[in-house]
């Protein structure tokens, strides 16, 4: 078979040319997103949890685990609680993800003989939200290649290109245009960016949420989308099973934990406004957190219940803003350690907190 001609060209130039376009482009697009104020950071992925993960296989099965979805990730600081505690949690929590199947997983977990707090939030715990729960067993599956990948992207990539966020990755900005939808379909608006995470997971709350009052009535309207009857909603009878079957996982959990005597303490950190009004009704607290106490045998902490853990500003009425964050583990875990996990560091969570988390402030030490 002959082969083709290829015609004369300047193909120098014409790959200088392309290459120019590509870094105008990317440039441009990597500009837009850095003035709308999003900052480049590690993406919030299965590897990066699969790497706090298996810090209990490495030695550390004795640590504080730190497990539920969002308020746990926003409003518990890990840099506060190691400071307090002298060593830092493991932070497994994930966002709009019931934190069950990793309970599970830590039941199942023999190096595992720490202390796991596990937060509930009403709709996600006891509604059986699962966007992240593949997690688990991609910790436990995760290949070489993809162990390699992980580590390159997140320190050479992530932490340089705002548009590698995945809330702002070109396929994510155009599926969540309002295209034209099918008769009867109804529109939902997807949850948008709301935290800023590090290499330790800890997530803060994105200061858009808190200083941009367009962007926060933003987050709010999503979040009206769950408190409006729905056609797609479950009915009475089939959210009592599922509620009912989250309590029954995690009874079953907790009583392999507690068997080889790892504390478990379960947490209902605040909510507010409509966000509150919405558990409150559709989440009642004697047939959600009173049966799962009752049924786990565990002790909780519930935030109505301590005068301590109200009075903190929750801009889109479900997480707190970074400061507040701040100030606000200190309090929850001097309450743990007085009523639940012992005295031991109850001194050094008295101390002054400075606005980034140092402790000792007053006195005017620092930390690096």
């Amino acid at each position: 078979m002959p082969l083709r001609p290829v015609p004369e060209q300047p193909w120098g130039r014409i790959l200088v040319g392309a290459a120019l376009l590509l870094a105008l482009l990317v440039g441009g697009w990597e500009w837009y997103w850095r003035a709308y104020g999003v900052p480049a950071e590690l993406n919030n992925s299965d590897g990066l949890w699969a790497m706090e993960r298996r810090r209990i296989d490495a030695g550390e099965g004795d640590a504080t685990v730190l497990l539920g979805a969002s308020r746990v990730y926003f409003d518990v600081q890990v840099p506060v609680w190691a400071r307090l505690e002298g060593r830092r949690p493991v932070q497994l929590s994930f966002e709009g993800t019931m934190p069950l199947v990793a309970l599970a997983d830590l039941a199942d977990d023999a190096k595992f003989t720490g202390r796991v707090l596990v937060g509930v939030a009403p709709d996600v715990f006891f509604g059986d939200y699962k966007n992240h729960v593949a997690a688990v067993r991609y910790a436990h599956k995760e290949s070489p290649s993809q162990r390699i990948g992980q580590w390159l992207s997140m320190h050479f990539i992530e932490p340089y290109f705002a548009f590698d966020d995945p809330d702002f990755a070109l396929q994510t900005i155009l599926a969540r245009q309002p295209w034209p939808q099918r008769p009867g379909r109804q529109w939902y608006v997807s949850v948008r960016k709301l935290g800023v995470i590090d290499s330790v997971r800890n997530m803060h709350m994105w200061s858009k949420v808190e200083t941009d009052p367009d962007y926060r009535e933003l987050a709010r309207n999503i979040w009206r989308q769950d408190f409006k009857p729905s056609p797609n909603d479950p009915s009475p009878e089939e959210a009592r099973k599922t509620a009912q079957e989250q309590i029954d996982a995690a009874a079953k959990a907790v009583a392999k934990l507690r068997a080889r005597g790892v504390k478990v303490l379960f947490v209902r950190l605040p909510s507010g406004g409509e966000y509150l009004a919405y558990e409150q009704r559709d989440f009642p607290r004697a047939r959600t957190w009173d049966a799962l106490l009752a049924a786990t045998g565990a002790p909780g902490i519930h935030f109505e219940d301590y005068p301590e853990l109200q009075g903190y500003e929750l801009p889109e009425w479900s997480h707190m803003t970074y400061a507040e964050a701040v100030r606000f583990t200190p309090v929850l875990y001097a309450l743990i350690m007085r009523d639940f996990w012992g005295p031991d560091a109850l001194r050094r969570a008295t101390e002054p907190v400075a606005a980034d988390g140092v402790r000792g402030a007053a006195s005017g030490a620092t930390a690096h």
